[in-house]
C-alpha cells in the first residue's frame, strides 16, 4: 500500500473538515450578531416601558431584599449590643452608658433592631450599625454630643465571655473538688479528662521555656489556655451561646497582651535589663540596639495580639463566606459544594481553637522564660 498516498487523502479529508467547521462558526456568529442586533431594541423598549410601569414592576421587585454577604458577615463578626438567636428574634442585651449628666442604663430592646429611637433620662438615642449614637432636636444624630457618650454595655461579646468564664469556673471548681476527694487516687471523670490537658501546659509549655521558676506562672498560663481554648470553641458554635467572636475582637487581645507585657517586665530581673540598656556589643552601637530592644519589648507582645486576632478572624470569615454562597447563587445546588466545605472549615478551625492557645501560651512562657533566664 502506498503511504503517501494514504497521506494525502487523510491531509484532504482534513482540509474538508476544517474548512466546513470554519464555515459553521462563521454562520453561528453572524446569527447570534443578528439576533443581538434585534435583541437590543427590545431591551430598550423594555427598559423603557419599565419606566412607565415601574410603580408595579418595581413594588414586585423591591420586596424581594438583596442578599450582601459583606454586610452579612461583618454583622457577624463585628460585636453587637443584641445577641441574634435565630430569624429575626434576638436577644436585648443590658446597655450602659456615661454621659455628662450621669449613668444611663436600659435594654437594647428598646432600639427594636434599630428601627425605633429609645427616648432615655438625659438624651434621646439612636442604634446605628450597632453604636448607640445621641439624637438631636432636628430628628438628626448629633456627633458631638455622640462622642461625649462613653458607651460601657454588655455586648454580644463580653455576654459570651462571660458565658465562658462561667462555664470555666464550674468545670475546675469541680475538677478540684474530685481532686480534694481523691486524694492519692486516680483521676476519674472530669477530672481525668483535664488532667492530660493541664500536664501538658506544665510539661510541653512551662518547663521548657521558663524553667525551674515555672510554678509561679502556672495560674496565668493555665488562665490564658483555657481562656483562649473555651472562647475559640465557643466561636464555633453557630448558635447561642455560641457565635460570638470574642478572640477575634481586637481588644480582647490587645487586653491579653497587655496582661503579658505586664508581667514578662515585671518579673524581669537584672540580666534581662542589662540585655536591653547596655547590650554586650561595643559600645558605638549602642543608639542602634538600645532603641531596637525597646522596641522588641512592645512588638512580642504586639505579635500575640494580632496573630490570636487575625487567624480567629479570619476562620469565621472563611466559614462565613462558603455558606454565603448558598444564597449568593440563589439554589440550593450550590448547598452540597458549600456545607462540605463548611464543614472541612470547621474541623480545621477545631485545630486552630487548640492551636492558637497553644501558641499565645507559648510564646508568653517564652517571653517569661527570656526575662527570669539567669545568666551563665
Amino acid at each position: 500500500m502506498d503511504c503517501n498516498r494514504v497521506f494525502v487523502s487523510k491531509v484532504k479529508r482534513l482540509t474538508i473538515v476544517f474548512t466546513l467547521l470554519i464555515a459553521f462558526l462563521s454562520i453561528k456568529i453572524d446569527t447570534f450578531a443578528q439576533v443581538d442586533s434585534a435583541v437590543v431594541p427590545v431591551d430598550s423598549v423594555v427598559a423603557g416601558s419599565a419606566e412607565a410601569v415601574s410603580g408595579e414592576h418595581g413594588a414586585a421587585n423591591h420586596g424581594k431584599e438583596k442578599f450582601e454577604p459583606t454586610k452579612v458577615i461583618m454583622e457577624h463578626i463585628a460585636d453587637s449590643h443584641m445577641w441574634h438567636l435565630w430569624g429575626h428574634t434576638s436577644l436585648p442585651l443590658p446597655v450602659i452608658l456615661y454621659t455628662a449628666n450621669g449613668l444611663e442604663f436600659f435594654s437594647s430592646g428598646h432600639f427594636h433592631h434599630g428601627e425605633h429611637d429609645y427616648n432615655g433620662k438625659y438624651n434621646n438615642y439612636r442604634l446605628e450599625e450597632d453604636h448607640i449614637k445621641v439624637v438631636g432636636a432636628d430628628g438628626k444624630i448629633d456627633e458631638e454630643a455622640s462622642k461625649s457618650v462613653l458607651d460601657f454595655s454588655i455586648t454580644k461579646n463580653v455576654a459570651a465571655m462571660f458565658v465562658a468564664i462561667f462555664v470555666i469556673l464550674v468545670i475546675f471548681i469541680s475538677v478540684a473538688a474530685s481532686y480534694r476527694k481523691r486524694v492519692g487516687k486516680a483521676p476519674k471523670g472530669l477530672q481525668s479528662f483535664m488532667e492530660p490537658i493541664i500536664i501538658f501546659v506544665r510539661d510541653d509549655i512551662a518547663k521548657p521555656n521558663i524553667g525551674h521558676k515555672y510554678a509561679k506562672f502556672m495560674p496565668y498560663l493555665l488562665t490564658t489556655f483555657f481562656f483562649i481554648l473555651f472562647n475559640n470553641l465557643f466561636g464555633l458554635i453557630p448558635i447561642f451561646p455560641g457565635g460570638a467572636n470574642v478572640t477575634g475582637n481586637i481588644a480582647l487581645t490587645f487586653v491579653m497582651a497587655l496582661g503579658t507585657l505586664i508581667i514578662v517586665n515585671i518579673n524581669g530581673n537584672k540580666y534581662y535589663w542589662k540585655h536591653i540598656f547596655k547590650p554586650d556589643v561595643p559600645f558605638w552601637l549602642y543608639p542602634i540596639m538600645i532603641p531596637v530592644e525597646l522596641i522588641g519589648i512592645i512588638s512580642k507582645p504586639f505579635a500575640l495580639m494580632v496573630r490570636l486576632f487575625a487567624n480567629i478572624t479570619a476562620g469565621h470569615i472563611i466559614v462565613l463566606s462558603l455558606i454565603s454562597l448558598i444564597f449568593i447563587f440563589e439554589t440550593l445546588a450550590i448547598a452540597p459544594v458549600s456545607v462540605a466545605f463548611v464543614l472541612f472549615m470547621d474541623v480545621l478551625e477545631l485545630l486552630v481553637a487548640f492551636l492558637q492557645a497553644f501558641i499565645f501560651t507559648l510564646l508568653t512562657a517564652l517571653f517569661i522564660g527570656m526575662a527570669v533566664e539567669e545568666h551563665h
